[in-house]
This record gives structure tokens, C-alpha cells and sequence, in this order.
């Protein structure tokens, strides 16, 4: 081919040279549909899931689920790309069935391949990035359209029965949890209870603020001896003044009289008095009894905090099961 200096010149190449062009291009065009035709076509198809909030605020009904979205996603597409639950779908689609020289550990191989999970990440909120996924999409290829479309949304479908049968087990466990220690606390209360009631009966601690009751008792038997012994210091005087110089009979009849006055004085007196020794020896054992009902008191208001912050989280449990519900749709 000579040098080429104008259009004219061009042109005159490419008129001597049209064959050899047209026969490299009418060669490449019959490659490229041979080509194209010797590959398997392959079809993708996306399922997408939609990860809403919860519509309870979590400070009001937390998650009992632990972790964020993004680590329970990710346990279960590990359970999706399990080997049993791929081998299931190959054998619910029969997936690779014309490829006969496959073992089954290659079309295991060949299908985790075929399917990719991904997940958009929520809007942060600050700084901090909590791991909440908003989105998240599951594509298959395969062979058909159709054959994609259902693998895809087999996957979908697995993953929103796994993300529901995690959060409904993982409640009721926490449930159970919560309800079994609930149960241990009441049984301990009402042993405590128990033990409070024999103690206070032993010590004869019933009536609430006896220590005080006592005390005013004693002064009320205080008070009332002192009057007794006025009534028989005053008996005795008089038994003294009588007038020897009366009639005999009536001598005997006012000694008489009085010293039946002056032995129920003394017997009266001496039962105030037992009743005061009684007194005053329980009092004396009250510090010690008072420590021990400070003792009792301090075990009862412990047990009794536990219990309110088990039921709080028990409470928290029950309703803790609305958090993050999976939508989705195909595409």
C-alpha cells in the first residue's frame, strides 16, 4: 500500500481492499453469534427485604434479641449458606440435575456462587454507627428467569422464617429465664416471710412498736404499784389506829376487814410486780432482737429489689419480641 496523502487516496484503498474487509468483518460477526450461542444464558433475579424499626421505642420494650441487625443477618445467612440448607434447595428445584458429572459438594460450590447477600446500612444517627441494616437483597442466577426468580425468593422467604423463628426462640428463652427466677425470688419471699412470722411470734414481736408498748406498760405498772403501795401503807396505818378500847366484836371486825384488804393489796401488787420483772427481762433481750429484725428487714428489701427488676425485664421480654419485622419484594 503506497503513502496516503488525501481522501482521494483513502477512499482508493479502501475500494481495492473492500473484499479483505468484508470478508474479517462477515468472519467476526459469524464468531461472535457462534460464541454467543455456545454459552448458557444466565438470568438474575433480586429479592429485597425491608428491615423496619420497631414501632415500639427500644428503651421502652428492648429487643430480646442480642446484637445488632447486622450480626443477626449475618448468623443467618450463615445458616442459609450451610451446606444441609443448600443441598435442600438443590434438591427442592433440582438444580444442576443435567450436569450429572457434579458431585454434590460441587453443586453446593456452584450455588453458594450463584447467590450473593447484601445489606445497605441505615441512616447513622451521630457519630456512631449502631450496625442497623435497612435493606437488605438477595440475587440468584441462574439458567431461566423463572428458575431465578423462585430461587430468590425461596432465599427471601428462609431468611424472614429464620429471622422470626430467632427472635420467637430467643423470647421465649428469656421468658423462661425471667419467669424461673420471678418463681425463686416469690419462693424465697414467702420462706422469708415465714421465718419473720416465727421469729416475731417466739419473741412476741406482733404487735408492731412493742419494744415502745413495753416500755409504756412498765411506767403504767410503775404507777399503779406506787398506788398500791399508798392503799397498803395507808391499810396498815389503820389497822394500827384501831381503838383497843371498842367492843371486842368490833375490833376483830375492822382487823379482819383489813387485813383481807392488805392481802389483796399484796397479791396485787405481787402480780404487777411479776408482770413487770416479765417485762423488764424482755427488754433487756431487745437489742439483740432488734438486730436480728434489722436483719430480716435488710434480706427482705434485697430480695425485694431483685424481684422488681426481674419482673421489669420479664415485662420488657414479653413485649420485646416487635423489634426490626422483615418485609419484602421481588425484583
Amino acid at each position: 500500500m503506497g503513502p496516503i496523502y488525501s481522501l482521494a487516496d483513502f477512499l482508493d484503498m479502501l475500494r481495492r481492499r473492500v473484499g479483505v474487509i468484508s470478508f474479517v468483518v462477515i468472519s467476526g460477526c459469524f464468531a461472535s453469534v457462534i460464541w454467543a450461542l455456545s454459552i448458557p444464558h444466565l438470568y438474575r433475579s433480586a429479592e429485597v427485604i425491608q428491615i423496619e424499626q420497631p414501632k415500639i421505642d427500644s428503651e421502652l420494650a428492648p429487643t430480646t434479641v442480642a446484637g445488632s441487625s447486622a450480626r443477626r443477618l449475618q448468623l443467618i445467612e450463615q445458616q442459609l449458606m450451610s451446606r444441609n440448607s443448600l443441598t435442600d434447595i438443590i434438591d427442592q428445584f433440582g438444580l444442576y440435575d443435567h450436569l450429572d458429572a457434579l458431585r454434590p459438594s460441587e453443586k453446593v460450590d456452584l450455588l453458594r456462587q450463584s447467590v450473593s447477600i447484601a445489606g445497605v446500612a441505615a441512616v447513622r444517627e451521630g457519630f456512631a454507627d449502631d450496625g442497623t441494616i435497612s435493606v437488605l437483597t438477595i440475587s440468584a442466577e441462574m439458567e431461566t428467569a423463572a428458575l431465578a426468580q423462585a430461587v430468590a425468593q425461596e432465599f427471601a422467604d428462609r431468611t424472614r422464617a429464620l429471622s422470626a423463628a430467632q427472635r420467637q426462640e430467643q423470647t421465649a428463652e428469656t421468658l423462661a429465664f425471667f419467669t424461673q427466677q420471678e418463681e425463686n425470688l416469690e419462693r424465697d419471699i414467702a420462706a422469708l416471710e415465714v421465718e419473720l412470722a416465727a421469729f416475731r411470734s417466739e419473741n412476741d414481736l406482733s404487735i408492731e412498736g412493742s419494744l415502745d408498748f413495753r416500755r409504756d406498760e412498765i411506767a403504767s405498772l410503775n404507777t399503779a404499784l406506787l398506788a398500791l403501795d399508798r392503799e397498803i401503807i395507808a391499810a396498815q396505818l389503820a389497822r394500827t389506829r384501831i381503838d383497843p378500847n371498842q367492843r371486842a366484836d368490833t375490833v376483830r371486825r375492822l382487823e379482819t376487814e383489813l387485813d383481807a384488804t392488805l392481802e389483796s393489796l399484796t397479791t396485787q401488787r405481787s402480780l404487777l410486780q411479776d408482770r413487770r420483772n416479765t417485762l423488764s427481762a424482755s427488754i433487756r433481750t431487745t437489742p439483740e432482737v432488734e438486730r436480728t429484725l434489722a436483719e430480716f428487714e435488710r434480706r427482705m428489701e434485697l430480695l425485694q429489689g431483685q424481684l422488681d427488676v426481674i419482673s421489669t425485664r420479664r415485662n420488657e421480654a414479653e413485649v420485646g419480641n416487635s423489634s426490626k419485622p422483615l418485609r419484602g419484594a421481588s425484583a
